[in-house]
């Protein structure tokens, strides 16, 4: 017999050759098998080979003979006296151990049987998924009946239900959209845990277990048991072991690479691997496009399987409450049937998913894939354009269940078949940019959260529920992005064109193409507008106003705005954007529905009386106020701040103190005005200081009195959480804006050790490098400089400091964030209160560009 030295020493040679053959061969059934069969021999030779009053088996992946290279080893000792097997348990533990395998073990006796099912229903589906190494026969066999014994309807209920919720708490923990671009490979929807999840409830059903000892993974083991019970048909059988080896072959090849366990599916990662499979240079397009078919085909299939036991379950309808909806389908409860096996036309497809909207349905397994291998099993699909087009529009026109419904018809293929410029979006990635979904998911997400604001009572809510024409808004969003694929940059142009061309062969009339096409092309113009520009200048609001010939068409912008922003990640829809684009929505309504300027519309809204505003101080005369207002002219000013605040800048300015730091809460952020004295480059220095204060800047408003008293405002948030800044913090922040102005703070020295503080969560959230871009744009007043470029800590500083240096005065900035990307905006004037002259922005560009590059 071999010696124990020995047999480790041929367990890790046999275990680094398989690691190094998997990333030649990728085959992942046949390298899950053996790896698993490695381990389970290593471990029957570590025990000796000898007989036990017990049972050892493995559980989870192991159990399935599914391993990746760094899964957890899971091993369950099963006994009917833990006291009397103590001690021989822990002794085959600690030769485990020591022999470099690292097992997790878990020791149970019958008793945590009904225990676990009371109290921990998660540890007690592991029950379920195990399979016999060594040990008593008899034990293991009494083991497994009792589990089945135990399972009565009561049980098995309290167990599905467990199971259904444990799937909604992983979907909100790592997604529940099968096209996350980062997703994890295991437990976001349409990964791994999906499938299996599927598989615990065919063992509560049926009761009875997968561990087959046959050489083959429990998943191909389970797709051939539900071919063989016709669960489906075997073209989805098929599909699901193709999808599910890509899946698990990531998993693997993630593990090798990252050189432990490692479930994330990250940008860098996804480059890497693509390579293995496609050396060419749209790589990483080709190979992510064939993960995330592979994920939505194991997330249908999960979730219709899901419904098909919950039904079947639960109260199971008989066949008498059946209602038919034509000739063709029919609804039962809350699930539609294809009456007889016919073939359908694609004109019934999509009249079956009007069905599904209108009746808040599903299909059943038999329809969903007759649906699939029907569009599948068509080169070219015979269809009816008008009969086709007409029942498109219908489901648009839908009271409810729009996005749902196009979500559907996209995991399907339906969508694609029907209109195929769509099929380009499936699947397309977007790194680089804040979006966290593909661009398929994010576009149909955009019309789910707009459907949302039916039940909201917010402004939003009131315009979306007074739309009468939802289709409209529909095919806007539905058309938003069409064009991405073609060039992301200049898309909402390409986009316009392509509506107009799908909405012309659709036959809809030439109105509503161009209601559509305006959407499409102007999509990205409110945001740009609300968050880069200073919506107290007459100039910015005329310019907008003027795109709108109808307030019908701005309530629709503004809506397809909101549902784009939302839908992009749950970090870019804040209360601060929202009542940025609120604010915009309000002025540009007034101005259209009074026909004013911009000019007549703030004008108008200014009633700054001296003599209320004086009341608020005893300190403050109505004179103090009045010398105060003449001394702004910025109409923002009035905007920006009530009477008591202006009375409260008043006050501090006669008391002629050196600084003072007003700060205020809003819901999601905090903001703080600076009353000071101005002098260069003061500006960079307080952003300096805000930035040590881990306090990211969102939005800054400068106000300076003739006298260079200037008032500024910010809006602000913590960096790492991306919440309001805690009042805690305040009293540090004052003191270190009156040690810089005074001279007393080196804001540099103080940037470096925060860098040097904070560059583990730099590295984490500031990952991207990317390009820099800098545009200059003309105004009445002032030189516009918006700078696109990935963010990094200390940022705003450096390039108001850079600013500064080259006698740049900032009026007013707009900081916009989309991730770790960043758009800054600034409107400035050089040394003597002028616009930049155009044949400066060359030198100022490269000056800028420098700067930045030595960040990243």
């Amino acid at each position: 017999m071999m010696s124990t030295a020995n047999l480790k020493q041929e367990f890790f040679r046999n275990r680094d050759k398989l690691f190094h053959d998997h990333l030649k061969r990728m085959d992942a059934f046949r390298f899950s098998m053996d790896y698993s069969l490695l381990v389970e021999e290593y471990i029957r030779n570590l025990s000796g080979n000898k007989s036990f009053n017990f049972v050892l088996a493995s559980a989870g992946s192991f159990s399935r003979r599914e391993l990746s290279p760094f899964s957890d080893i899971d091993i369950i000792f099963i006994t009917d006296n833990v006291e009397e097997n103590k001690e021989e348990i822990g002794q085959l533990v600690t030769k485990f151990w020591d022999n470099g395998l690292e097992a997790s073990h878990t020791v149970r006796d019958f008793n945590d049987i009904p225990k676990y099912l009371d109290d921990d229903l998660h540890t007690f589906t592991q029950f379920f998924e195990t399979r016999f190494l060594f040990g008593s026969d008899k034990i293991y066999k009494n083991w497994n009946e009792r589990l089945f014994e135990i399972l009565n309807y009561d049980n098995t209920l309290k167990l599905f239900r467990a199971l259904s919720e444990d799937i909604l708490f992983r979907y909100e923990k790592f997604g529940d959209s099968p096209k996350v671009l980062e997703p994890n490979v295991k437990s976001s929807a349409g990964g791994l845990r999906d499938f299996q999840t599927i598989e615990w409830f065919y063992i509560l059903f049926n009761k009875t277990l997968l561990n087959k000892q046959v050489e083959i993974s429990q998943a191909e083991s389970f797709i051939a048991l539900i071919r063989e019970n016709n669960y489906t048909t075997p073209g989805e059988c098929k599909r699901l072991l193709e999808s599910y080896k890509i899946i698990l072959t990531v998993r693997n090849l993630l593990h090798l690479i990252s050189n432990q366990k490692n479930d994330r599916f990250e940008f860098s990662a996804q480059k890497k691997i693509s390579m293995m499979f496609y050396n060419q240079k749209d790589a990483l397009s080709l190979f992510m496009r064939e993960y995330f078919n592979a994920t939505n085909v194991l997330n249908r299939f999960s979730k219709s399987m899901l419904k098909k036991f919950q039904e079947e379950f639960y109260d199971p309808l008989p066949d008498s409450l059946s209602i038919s909806l034509d000739d063709d389908f029919s609804l039962k409860g809350k699930t539609i049937s294809l009456k007889s096996n016919r073939t359908i036309s694609f004109s019934d497809i999509l009249r079956v998913f009007y069905y599904r909207g209108l009746h808040s349905s599903h299909f059943d397994e038999n329809l969903r894939t007759t649906i699939i291998e029907t569009l599948e099993n068509y080169d070219e699909i015979s269809k009816n354009e008008n009969e086709s087009s007409t029942f498109f529009r219908e489901i648009l026109k839908l009271p409810k269940n729009v996005g749902q419904t196009l979500l559907t018809m996209n995991e399907l293929g339906v969508l694609q078949a029907f209109m195929p410029e769509f099929g380009d979006l499936i699947g397309f990635l977007q790194h680089g940019v804040y979006h966290c979904y593909t661009a398929d998911e994010h576009t149909l997400m955009t019309i789910q959260n707009l459907e949302k604001l039916e039940k909201d009572h917010s402004p939003l809510g009131k315009i979306y529920n007074s739309m009468k024409d939802r289709e409209i808004l529909h095919l806007g969003l539905l058309f938003h992005d069409i064009a991405k694929p073609i060039n992301i940059s200049g898309h909402e142009i390409i986009g316009a064109e392509m509506t107009s061309s799908i909405m012309s062969r659709l036959g809809y009339s030439d109105d509503e193409i161009e209601r559509v096409v305006f959407l499409v092309r102007n999509h990205l113009m409110m945001e740009q507008v609300a968050f880069r520009r200073n919506l107290n200048d007459p100039e910015t609001l005329n310019t907008f106003a003027s795109k709108f010939d109808t307030l019908e068409k701005l309530d629709l912008l503004y809506l397809v705005t909101y549902a784009d922003l939302s839908a992009v990640n749950s970090a870019v829809w804040t209360s601060w954007k929202s009542d940025l684009l609120g604010e915009l929505y309000q002025k540009a309504h007034a101005m259209i529905e009074e026909q004013i300027t911009g000019e007549e519309l703030l004008i108008s809204s200014i009633y700054l009386i001296p003599e209320e505003i004086s009341k608020h101080s005893n300190l403050i005369s109505e004179k103090h106020v009045k010398e105060h207002i003449a001394s702004i002219n910025d109409l923002g000013y009035a905007q920006q701040f009530s009477e008591k605040e202006i009375a409260f800048h008043v006050e501090e300015i006669q008391k002629g103190v050196t600084l003072s730091a007003i700060f205020k809460e809003f819901e999601g952020f905090s903001n703080i005005t600076i009353i000071t004295k101005d002098y260069p480059a003061l500006l960079s220095r307080i952003c300096g200081v805000l930035s040590i204060n881990d306090a990211n800047i969102y939005d800054a408003k400068i106000f300076t009195r003739k006298d260079g008293i200037v008032i500024d405002t910010f809006n602000l948030t913590d960096f790492r959480t991306n919440e309001k800044i805690e009042k805690e913090r305040y009293a540090k922040i004052e003191n270190d804006l009156k040690s810089v102005v005074a001279g007393n703070l080196q804001i540099n020295q103080e940037i470096s050790r925060m860098k040097s503080k904070w560059w583990r969560i730099e590295s984490k959230f500031f990952k991207r490098a990317g390009k820099i871009k800098i545009e200059f744009e003309k105004h009445k007043k002032y030189t516009i400089i918006d700078i696109f470029s990935p963010d990094r800590l200390g940022f705003l500083y450096q390039v108001t400091s850079k600013m500064s240096e080259l006698g740049l005065i900032i009026y007013m900035a707009k900081i916009s964030t989309k991730g770790d990307d960043i758009v800054d905006s600034f409107y400035v004037l050089d040394r003597n209160g002028k616009k930049i002259s155009q044949s400066d922005n060359d030198f100022i560009k490269s000056e800028l560009t420098s700067t930045i590059t030595a960040m990243l």
